[in-house]
């Protein structure tokens, strides 16, 4: 295991990129490659970071489609609002578990870890 295998700069980084996505969408795709590419080369426990990124990532231009799509009927807002808050707390409970060097406790969950 080298140095960047255990540096949590890049995930808290990533963490970051997907949460201003909310406002400026590239950044959420800029996150995504970098995720793609630290993966590989980190620590187990920093890698389920890396695919929780992923996840949410993928995840959460599903619920952001469904909630474009469902906008003629109303429905679209709450979950378009959905996916902000989904968004937020996921992306900062991520963090808290990398700040504490943990591995995220939850990477299968589609909903908030």
């Amino acid at each position: 295991m080298n140095e960047s295998s255990t540096n949590t700069g890049s995930a808290k980084a990533i963490y970051i990129l997907l949460i201003i996505s909310t406002i400026i969408g590239l950044t959420g795709i800029i996150g995504l490659i970098m995720a793609y590419v630290l993966m590989s080369d980190s620590a187990e426990w920093l890698a389920t970071h890396y695919r929780f990124q992923i996840r949410t990532f993928w995840i959460g231009l599903l619920y952001t489609m469904t909630g474009v799509i469902t906008l003629g009927v109303g429905v679209g807002y709450f979950i378009l609002l959905f996916t902000f808050v989904w968004l937020i707390v996921r992306c900062t409970k991520g963090i808290r578990q990398l700040d504490n060097r943990e591995p995220v406790a939850n990477l299968e969950s589609w909903f908030f870890a």
